[in-house]
């Protein structure tokens, strides 16, 4: 397996950039130099994340999420070898 995240990857599984084998490794995002935990989907080569607006929901039950553009940094949680 490779320890390159893909340059699109979504919470959603309705979306077609969903993949769990990769979102049960754990993917960890930096976003204009801050770790975040709250991303819904982001995409590299274009610079921009989506986060959840608070508990608001759409009218189809997905929660409502804004794009935030920025420098973005994205590395795999389980990488072996890896020391703190």
């Amino acid at each position: 397996m490779t320890d390159t995240p893909p340059d699109r990857l979504s919470l959603n599984p309705r979306s077609r950039f969903y993949d769990e084998t990769l979102i049960r490794r754990g993917v960890g995002v930096r976003f204009k130099g801050l770790e975040r935990t709250n991303v819904v989907e982001y995409c590299l080569s274009e610079g921009w994340i989506k986060v959840a607006a608070g508990k608001s929901l759409d009218r189809k039950g997905n929660p409502l999420t804004l794009t935030l553009k920025g420098p973005i940094e994205v590395w795999f949680e389980d990488v072996e070898g890896e020391t703190e």
